[in-house]
């Protein structure tokens, strides 16, 4: 008789174990305001919009963690918000000023920055929108140079990535052209390459304040209902445009997806666990309808075996202190 329990005592199972997860397979999402108090996302218990001046302290508690970075997204208020996104790609930018603040306090801590326009717009939509004879539309060619404005001044304000995740065709051409041209050649982009008009969003555009205020995404994020030829078209034009990292979003989900580019790419892979599904196990965990850590952790087990490098997680912090407890 086979018995593969044999395998499964106590001290082997360590040894025979083949997925590694650590912190610094771990990015942590911060949500960055400009003043105020830190207020809590109702939607998502724990997770809490900093001003700028809580930020070296979060960045602080990151790095000894030992996660492997952060990752920025402004927050505005309504009446700074305009329908060609200016507070994006603005020299003094929430997000700019983020990243000047905590490169300066913590030079060591990786800094991302979501390279979008939904967080900045009146409209709520990740570009520049237009009135057709159809009704509105978000003209993609009007958007990448607002998009490469964005990147090149993230970069100009020292982020170690930038993160583009409107899904316009093209974006990745023009972001690596114009970080090329500025002199920021050295800069990585890590592309939402393969991104789903997803229902689990909902949590993150309270956090952001980014809902589309009419319409929906679904023109230019992609259908859960495609195949898997659209997943590949997504990723080899970012590959070719010169992405240097790629991402699916959201993650458990799409799993399928994630495994499939990732065995024919050569390059790392990220997944984000999205706020709807941080939201489904902290709302779980906390009736007592799940163990919230072994859930948790299982997630991240899930997508590591699933070939991602780096997961993007609002748990990141609580699940460094899980690892390291042991």
């Amino acid at each position: 008789m086979e018995r593969p329990r044999r395998l499964r005592s106590p001290l082997l199972r360590p040894l025979v174990a083949e997925v590694e997860l650590s912190p610094k397979h771990l990015v942590l999402p911060l949500f960055v305001k400009e003043g105020g108090e830190r207020e809590e996302v109702p939607s998502m218990p724990g997770v809490f919009r900093h001003p700028l001046s809580e930020l070296p302290r979060v960045g602080e508690e990151a790095l000894r963690a030992g996660l492997g970075g952060v990752i920025l997204f402004g927050v505005l208020p309504e009446e700074a918000k305009d329908p060609l996104g200016h507070g994006a790609y603005a020299e003094e930018g929430v997000v700019q000023r983020a990243i000047r603040l905590l490169k300066r306090e913590l030079p060591e801590l990786l800094v991302m920055a979501d390279t979008c326009l939904c967080e900045y717009t009146d409209h709520g939509h990740c570009g520049v929108v237009r009135e057709g004879p159809l009704g509105f539309y978000v003209d993609n060619d009007a958007t990448l140079e607002l998009l490469a404005k964005t990147a090149l001044s993230q970069a100009q304000a020292g982020a170690d990535v930038v993160a583009p995740s409107a899904m316009m065709d093209g974006q990745v051409r023009a972001i690596r052209e114009a970080l090329d041209r500025g002199g920021y050649a050295h800069v990585p982009i890590l592309s939402y390459a393969v991104k789903y008009a997803s229902a689990f969003y909902g949590p993150f555009r309270e956090a952001a304040g980014s809902a589309p205020q009419f319409g929906d995404r679904a023109g230019y994020q992609m259908d859960p209902r495609a195949g898997l030829w659209d997943a590949l078209r997504e990723a080899a034009l970012d590959d070719l445009e010169g992405a240097d990292m790629l991402m699916v979003k959201p993650a458990l989900p799409y799993l399928d997806v994630l495994r499939a580019l990732k065995e024919r790419f050569f390059k790392p892979f990220f997944a984000y666990q999205v706020s709807g599904e941080y939201a489904m196990l902290k709302a779980a965990a906390l009736k007592g309808w799940l163990d919230e850590r072994r859930a948790v952790l299982e997630s991240f087990y899930a997508l590591r075996r699933a070939g991602a490098q780096g997961i993007l997680t609002y748990y990141a912090l609580e699940a460094a202190r899980w690892l390291r407890e042991g």
